[in-house]
């Protein structure tokens, strides 16, 4: 059981007593201590990624951006070396499209020629209850950007992965779901919302988020036994851009309700599940789990709204091993793999 599940208990919002991205780091005695180490980070320019990055940039290992916008990113890596717990490791930018696979693969191209190792693969990226729309490559917007173009990354990043996992330290990928997979399961029939009148986006949300999951339970399945693990986790409640389509009155309401607004974290609060996924000691060697709060959760307890902040358990489809294993073949049929 993890010793933060105390500090979660009663929260008062963000920049409350609950751990940061850089108090894991801390707390696991890692400053400067991963010298050896690569890690890869999507969407690390802002929000969540750049306090993922800030914190992993402290255990001095070699981080690695991904950006969609270089110049936002070279401000990322700016802000991270005028912290003051910045270390000696590299920081260096990757430009990445997830909604795109040529950039996809371009930035997997990159990283490789660049890198001898990679230990740690943090899928941060994603977009949140978008307009209906398509990728570059006409999947759902949100099911292409955070599952499809993620799914393709791990694919070409995979074999160096197992390479670089060591007996004391297995190779971790960390992928980003959210309570939000509760809106909705995979649509196996219609994953493109092309059915008249079928397009929601929170239950295209909840599709995206469902499929980060399952690719974070079948690497673990396939790949457990190599020394390869992965976890998925749900971050918290961030104001980030990450919201940017939501309704201008459910935020106002949430930031005006203290019942709800309690429940909210700082990006550095939410980076801190990531970051505990990703070095801690208590997940060496282990993977195929869910967490939130920095704790592994349960399955929510039936009649819990999607988006329930009190209950972060998670939908009883979550652990459908048939589902994630053959969401997995026809991922592999939509990136060519």
């Amino acid at each position: 059981m993890s010793k933060y599940l105390a500090l979660h208990a009663d929260p008062s919002g963000p920049g409350d007593a609950r751990p940061t991205a850089l108090q894991i780091v801390r707390d696991e005695g890692l400053g400067g201590a991963l010298t050896d180490k690569a890690v890869l980070i999507t969407g690390a320019n802002q929000g969540l990624g750049l306090e993922t990055a800030r914190a992993m940039h402290a255990t001095g290992a070699t981080v690695y951006l991904g950006v969609r916008d270089t110049k936002k990113g070279q401000k990322a890596i700016d802000d991270i070396l005028s912290s003051s717990e910045s270390s000696a490791g590299g920081l260096h930018l990757i430009e990445m499209s997830l909604d795109s696979l040529e950039s996809v693969r371009s930035a997997a191209k990159t990283f490789l020629a660049h890198s001898p190792k990679l230990n740690i693969l943090i899928l941060n990226a994603g977009v949140m209850a978008t307009p209906q729309g398509q990728t570059k490559d006409g999947f759902e917007t949100q099911f292409g950007t955070c599952h499809v173009g993620h799914f393709l990354l791990f694919q070409l990043l995979q074999p160096r992965l197992l390479e670089s996992s060591t007996p004391s330290f297995n190779s971790r990928v960390i992928s980003l779901s959210s309570m939000g997979h509760r809106c909705g399961e995979v649509r196996f029939d219609d994953l493109g919302f092309r059915k008249p009148g079928s397009y929601d986006p929170w239950v295209a949300y909840g599709q995206a988020k469902t499929s980060n999951l399952y690719l974070a339970n079948e690497i673990e399945r396939r790949y457990g036994s190599q020394g390869l693990h992965a976890i998925s986790l749900h971050p918290g409640s961030i104001g980030t851009n990450l919201g940017q389509y939501l309704d201008p009155e459910v935020v106002k309401k949430i930031s005006e309700d203290p019942s709800m607004f309690r429940y909210m974290k700082s990006p550095e609060q939410g980076a801190s599940t990531s970051i505990y996924a990703a070095i801690s000691k208590e997940w060496e060697g282990r993977g195929g789990r869910y967490l939130a709060d920095c704790v592994e959760q349960s399955q929510a307890k039936p009649g819990t709204p999607p988006l329930d902040a009190v209950d972060l358990g998670y939908a009883p489809w979550a652990f459908d091993e048939e589902k994630a294993k053959k969401l997995w073949e026809v991922s592999c049929g939509l990136v060519g793999v």
